[in-house]
């Protein structure tokens, strides 16, 4: 059962039991009303208290229902509010820890409300592309007063109950226990002193009106739109909580209930739900037990003390885990412990991070020009060049000092992990860990299993990973892995555009209307144009009929390396990050198309954006179908956490299924005509020529 139901003497309690977050499935929604018929049919039983086992009340909807028929089926949420509220004798919600979505909303629908302090209360709906869905927009208005109210619906975010319960002349919470651990007891009490009230409250009931009215909504919506232009969600917070205002009760839930369907079925509803579940989905690994034994990370050890390297232990020092920094030579330490002083100091500057933090994270960083002193480190990270002889170095020394057990993992972001392994008498100690650059700011994580790694460490660094607030994705041993091994693809079809009549300007122009946060030119010289440029000399040797347009090289025979030498695809002011079109770039693009006998011809933004993003769909297919990542959902999580992707879009794999599979390949077969394209790589990959052909989606 996942709820419980018990009598202590003349108070029936009712407690959700469906871990871990008490969410509200089926099971558990069937199991309150029948407690409640239970209670309200005992003569013996005056009132009922409604509370949640475990670490939560309950954190709303269970996402393991999600799109399945039991999220809907009767009792849905909304009948068992409606059955609270048809109790005939006064239900008390005791509610700790989480109080959120469908459960804050259940909450509302008792007569009575008591809160331990420390609860986290909110309406995340809008996090999903949604407006809540059960009454929050009515009734939270009510108890909360409309601004907090709408503030908390339109953020999604949690506020503790104690700062709630301070608001003047609110109603959402009665009282407000000692502590979690009195509140049992208090909610007992409290029930008892409630049990001959009558009428008993109802939230419904209680007056919502705004003083501005109008002018409050408009202002609202004005803030609303600012804040979230690619997300309908938000302004439609506002509109449900203004009918709140001007409606009678059943007629506003009426019409939140109509905003709610419309909104499920909306694109960028869509792309947040999958991406909720793809984060999830991401941290599993299908042969690797959730109840792996773990080694234990007590202390790290970091390898150069580059922008990377040094952003890779602030990870660390961020999370409490003392870091030892290696470097060759001591002015490359000095430089990299300014470099992460500066971060910090501007964080503190900002208010961002308080001054005591600051010190405690400093003093559990080390450095060294030794690697002896690296012998007690549980896992050691490598952030050096990107050359295989480099990290051939690194490894056999890391394989002698190192002790038994511990982790050896490489920040390559392109090189053969396999190989790197070798180095090693070690090889199942040895796992890629891809960190992006900003290192300390960059959500993803690219988890490299080669060949020989051992589950116990596959479990160890995913874990290690949410410690330090990073979203890992597993990839197989492929070069370039995921997310680098489809930017390639990406930026190919961008040079390609050059050569056919496009400057860096307008398709940059075209990718970010679509919603990428930068193009790729303006991404090039971000990055570092020379580090394409190494990549494509690397390529030239191991896949000589790779076909690519030569204007990235020519850029970088200028010395035109981006942001860092003040000129790349664009020119940059001294302190300034403004990318400004440059006319010694258009006018060498220019000569090389007269030098290739190549007339220009317009090119539209919709050819831009389906050729850059259909070139990742295809590749990503490629990668699916080797085995590289596990699942369509991973390669959406890379693109969203690592490379821009624009969130409403849901990812390249997510996208393509909304455009439609046989839409995507009747584009790529187009492509395939153009003679300055490279017709082999638009061959749609099998998997998704099958899934179109089948109807099919990659989700």
């Amino acid at each position: 059962m996942t709820a419980e139901y018990k009598v202590h003497g003349d108070v029936a309690v009712i407690t959700l039991n469906n871990p871990p977050v008490n969410g509200l499935g089926y099971a558990t929604r069937t199991a309150i009303t029948s407690g409640l018929d239970q209670a309200n049919a005992d003569p013996a039983v005056k009132a009922i208290v409604i509370t949640g086992a475990g670490k939560a009340f309950s954190g709303g909807a269970d996402i393991k229902e999600f799109g399945s028929p039991k999220a809907g089926a009767e009792p849905n949420l909304l009948s068992v509010i409606l059955a609270l509220e048809a109790s005939a004798k006064p239900t008390v919600a005791a509610v700790h820890s989480v109080c959120m979505g469908g459960g804050l909303e259940l909450a509302l629908g008792c007569s009575y409300r008591i809160a331990a302090p420390g609860t986290n209360v909110a309406l995340p709906e809008v996090k999903l592309g949604l407006i809540p869905g059960a009454g929050g927009t009515q009734r939270l208005p009510r108890v909360l007063g409309v601004e907090v109210a709408l503030n908390m619906i339109v953020s999604g975010e949690p506020v503790k109950s104690e700062m709630l319960a301070q608001i003047p002349g609110q109603r959402l919470f009665d009282k407000m226990a000692a502590s979690p651990e009195s509140l049992a007891e208090e909610a007992l009490a409290y029930a008892r002193s409630v049990a001959d009230v009558r009428p008993m409250p109802l939230v419904r009931n209680l007056p919502c009106k705004h003083p501005l009215g109008d002018a409050y909504f408009q202002f609202a919506r004005n803030m609303v739109k600012g804040m979230a232009k690619n997300f309908p969600a938000p302004a439609k917070c506002v509109d449900a909580v203004e009918a709140a205002t001007k409606m009678k009760f059943n007629d506003g839930m009426a019409n939140e209930l109509q905003i709610f369907t419309a909104l499920m079925l909306t694109p960028e509803s869509r792309a947040l739900r999958h991406l909720f579940m793809a984060e999830r989905a991401a941290s599993k690994i299908a042969d690797v037990p959730e109840d792996t034994p773990k080694r234990e990370i007590k202390a790290v050890g970091v390898i150069g003390a580059g922008t990377m390297g040094g952003g890779i232990a602030m990870n660390f020092l961020n999370a409490g885990v003392p870091v030892t920094m290696l470097e060759m030579k001591q002015e490359a330490v000095d430089r990299g412990v300014a470099t992460i002083r500066k971060n910090y100091e501007s964080q503190v500057k900002r208010g961002k991070l308080k001054q005591d933090k600051y010190d405690q994270r400093m003093a559990l960083l080390k450095t060294t020009l030794d690697y002896g002193d690296l012998k007690d480190a549980d896992l050691i990270i490598e952030a050096v060049f990107e050359e295989m002889g480099v990290k051939q170095k690194v490894f056999e020394k890391l394989d002698e000092v190192a002790k038994k057990g511990a982790i050896l993992a490489s920040n390559t972001s392109t090189l053969d992990v396999d190989k790197i392994a070798a180095f090693t008498k070690r090889p199942e100690d040895v796992v890629g860990l891809h960190f992006f650059s900003p290192a300390n700011v960059m959500k993803l994580l690219e988890v490299v299993r080669g060949k020989k790694t051992a589950k116990d460490v596959m479990a160890t660094v995913m874990g290690a990973a949410k410690k330090i607030k990073k979203t890992a994705v597993v990839s197989g041993v492929c070069d370039g892995f995921i997310g680098n091994r489809m930017i390639e693809q990406y930026s190919r079809q961008a040079g390609f555009l050059l050569d056919e009549g496009a400057t860096p300007a307008q398709v940059d122009r075209a990718v970010e209307k679509f919603g990428f946060a930068m193009g790729p030119f303006r991404m090039g010289d971000l990055a570092g144009n020379d580090i394409g440029w190494a990549i494509r000399k690397r390529r030239a040797t191991e896949i000589a009929d790779m076909k690519y347009s030569r204007t990235a090289d020519k850029l970088c025979e200028l010395g035109r390396f981006g942001q860092k030498t003040g000129a790349g695809w664009y020119d940059y002011q001294a302190g300034k990050r403004d990318a400004i079109p440059s006319e010694l770039v258009v006018k060498m693009i220019e000569d090389y198309r007269k030098e290739q006998g190549i007339t220009p011809r317009k090119i539209s933004d919709e050819e831009i954006v389906q050729r850059l993003v259909f070139a990742l769909v295809n590749e990503g297919a490629r990668i699916l179908e080797d085995g590289i990542a596990a699942r369509a959902s991973d390669i959406d999580m890379v693109y969203i956490t690592g490379y821009g992707f624009p969130i409403h879009r849901g990812g390249p794999m997510l996208y393509a299924d909304q455009v439609g599979l046989f839409n995507v390949v009747q584009a790529m077969k187009r492509f395939q005509q153009n003679p300055r394209d490279d017709a082999k790589f638009w061959e749609p990959a099998p998997l998704l020529a099958k899934l179109a052909a089948e109807g099919k989606t990659f989700s």
